[in-house]
This record gives C-alpha cells, sequence and structure tokens, in this order.
C-alpha cells in the first residue's frame, strides 16, 4: 500500500494497492509511520495505485501539504492523481482562507468585516431589485405599445385572487382594528371630556393611515408570498426554462399580470377596509359613547379634510408595485430546492411588509412637507 526508498536526502513515496475509503485506518498509519526526518525532497510515484477514491486522496493531500508546511520540497512522479485537481478547486471555491484570517483579526476589524460583508449583498440585492423593477416597467410598456401582449385574462384572474377573495380577511380585520382604536381613544378622552374627538381619531387614522397599512400587509402575507411560491415552483419544475425556450418572456407571462392584477385589487380593498373600519368606529362610538349614527356621521363630515381619504387611496397602488415586485422577485431566484423556495417566499413576505412601511413613512414627511 505505501512503501519509502531513502537516497541522499531524499524520499520516494511509492503507492500501491487500492486507497479507498475503506482502507482509511491503514492509510493513515502508514502515512503517519513514513520517515521524513533530514528529508528534503519528497517525491511521490502513484503510478502503481489500482483505485482512488476522494476520502483517501485527501488525506495523502493533506499529509504532503504538512511536509510542504515543514520545508519539504513535494513532487510527483509521472503527474499527480486526478483527483487533486478536484481537490484544489474545491479548496479555492471554500472560503476558508477568509475565515482563518478573519479569525485572526481584532473584534473591531471582524465587525467591519461583517458589515462589508452584509453591505455588499445589500447592494447587490439592490441592484438585483432595480433590474427587475426595469424588466417590469420594460415588459409593460411594450404591452401598451402592443395590445395584444397584454394577458387581460391573466390580469383578470391574477386581480380576482389577489382582490375579490381577500375581501373576507381584510374586511374583518379593518372592523376589528376600527373597534380596538375607538375603544382606546374613547377610554382615554372622555376623561377629559372629549370623548366626541373619538371620532376624529377614527377617521383620520383609519382613512388616511390604518385602512390602506393594514389592507397592504394582509395582501403581502398573502399574495405577496403566493406570488413567490407559484413561480418558484415554475422554477424547481423547469417550467420557466421551458417558456423561455420557446421565445416567451417569463416576465410578460408570470410578472406583469400579477403586479397589474394586484395595482387594481389593493386600492379596491383600501376602499372596503376603510369602510369596514369606519363602520366599527361608529357601533362602538354608538354602543360606549352613546354617539349615534347619524351623529357619528356628522362629525365624520366634520373632521374629513379633502385630502383626507385621497392621502390614503393614493398610497395603495405604490404598495401594490412594491408588494408584487418583491414576492415575483423572489420567486424568480427560486433555485435547486425545495428549502430554497421556503427561504425565498418567507424573504418576499418579510420584505414587502418592511417595504411597505418604509414607504408609508416617506408619505407621511411628504404629506407633511406638502400640507396634503
Amino acid at each position: 500500500m505505501l512503501t519509502t526508498e531513502q537516497q541522499d536526502g531524499t524520499t520516494v513515496l511509492r503507492l500501491t494497492g487500492s486507497w479507498t475509503v475503506q482502507h482509511l485506518t491503514d492509510i493513515e498509519k502508514s502515512l503517519q509511520a513514513v520517515p521524513l526526518n533530514g528529508c528534503h525532497t519528497l517525491h511521490v510515484d502513484c503510478t502503481a495505485l489500482t483505485h482512488a477514491d476522494l476520502s483517501a486522496m485527501w488525506l495523502l493531500r493533506s499529509a504532503l501539504h504538512r511536509c510542504e508546511q515543514s520545508g519539504t520540497v513535494v513532487s510527483f512522479i509521472n503527474g499527480e492523481p486526478e483527483h487533486f485537481a478536484f481537490l484544489n478547486d474545491l479548496q479555492q471555491r471554500t472560503p476558508s482562507a477568509l475565515v482563518t484570517h478573519e479569525a485572526e483579526l481584532l473584534w473591531p476589524e471582524q465587525v467591519a468585516a461583517t458589515l462589508g460583508r452584509h453591505a455588499v449583498k445589500l447592494g447587490q440585492h439592490a441592484l438585483g431589485h432595480l433590474d427587475h423593477f426595469g424588466r417590469i416597467i420594460h415588459c409593460h410598456l411594450h404591452s401598451l405599445r402592443h395590445p395584444k401582449h397584454l394577458r387581460v385574462p391573466s390580469v383578470v384572474r391574477h386581480a380576482y385572487e389577489a382582490g375579490i377573495q381577500a375581501l373576507p380577511i381584510v374586511a374583518m380585520i379593518a372592523f376589528f382594528v376600527a373597534v380596538i382604536i375607538a375603544y382606546i381613544g374613547a377610554s382615554q378622552l372622555r376623561d377629559f371630556g372629549a370623548g366626541i374627538y373619538t371620532v376624529d381619531l377614527i377617521t383620520v387614522g383609519v382613512l388616511r393611515e390604518l385602512g390602506v397599512l393594514l389592507t397592504a400587509v394582509i395582501v403581502a402575507g398573502r399574495s405577496g408570498s403566493a406570488f413567490a411560491a407559484e413561480i418558484g415552483v415554475m422554477q424547481l419544475n423547469d417550467e420557466v426554462d421551458a417558456l423561455k425556450s420557446i421565445g416567451i418572456d417569463p416576465i410578460e407571462v408570470l410578472v406583469v399580470p400579477r403586479v397589474l392584477g394586484l395595482i387594481i385589487a389593493l386600492p379596491l380593498l383600501t376602499i372596503v377596509a376603510d369602510a369596514m373600519g369606519m363602520a366599527g368606529g361608529a357601533l362602538l362610538s354608538n354602543w360606549l359613547l352613546d354617539i349615534s349614527i347619524p351623529q357619528f356621521i356628522a362629525r365624520v363630515q366634520d373632521a374629513l379634510a379633502p385630502t383626507t381619504f385621497w392621502a390614503g387611496l393614493i398610497k395603495a397602488p405604490v404598495f401594490a408595485v412594491l408588494i408584487g415586485m418583491i414576492g415575483t422577485y423572489r420567486g424568480m431566484q427560486v433555485r435547486g430546492s425545495s428549502r430554497e423556495l421556503g427561504r425565498l417566499t418567507t424573504a418576499a413576505v418579510v420584505e414587502s411588509i418592511f417595504m411597505v412601511i418604509f414607504a408609508n413613512a416617506i408619505f407621511a414627511v411628504i404629506f407633511v412637507e406638502l400640507d396634503f
């Protein structure tokens, strides 16, 4: 299996027989028994090997690497085993050197290195989203110039699934959240004799902020995840590649109809959420503050500004674009396994909700600056 010859400070290591995982224990003992003291040059002869696998070759390569570190010059007779090329390539792909280097850094440098890696990844994700958004815009403009490329049945189906089918959950959550806000507001304001201003709180809170925000969060969790999962499964089944192979743009078929359907559905869902929120506030005000429905409506008209309703509705198409773009982008990223599908679906929901809240904050600042 392993023989050695000494010639004037040069050691010739001859490998014979079968070097496989079944013989690892014997191989390791043989390598440890090789006399390398005072050896300046080591020649390795693998011509007599009958069988070899990666496990045994990895063990041999590690032993030779230790020899090189001790100052021994290692060379191969008739070339190194073919497994070494693969192992060398594998080591170059493995970031072990980077990990070892970072382990030697001081903690401030480690923190800086970690932040740098995350910043690079964040930049790559941002560029990916921008590229995906540009493809959507390009495909949509192409559809406007060539209406036959606009898949109306698909748009209608996605608007139905994202809008009509989401009506019960959106209406119920908007109703109960408005009831909670009305209850908290009434319990605080009536101690100061200002219970009537609960109506103002409900009106402004639901119509400007909560109606559209709650609706967008529900749609992000419901439709955003569905978009990512549907397209992700198509990626795993090679359906997206099949579309490309027959000359059909996947963005045109899979992405644009979903985004357009969501742009249609989300403003309509927002209107329903606003109505249900106002209804919940009116019922609780009637029960807790003895404000009748006609009084509630009259107070709502006094509290409403010309922009109150539109301030909430304007946000809905923007939120729809964000949710649709992120959900479809994450679906297009799925590769390889169902685990990746689950991870990217979760990422689509989290990123959609984050971007909706972030965009809502930007809208709030803009509306304050514009006195809208």
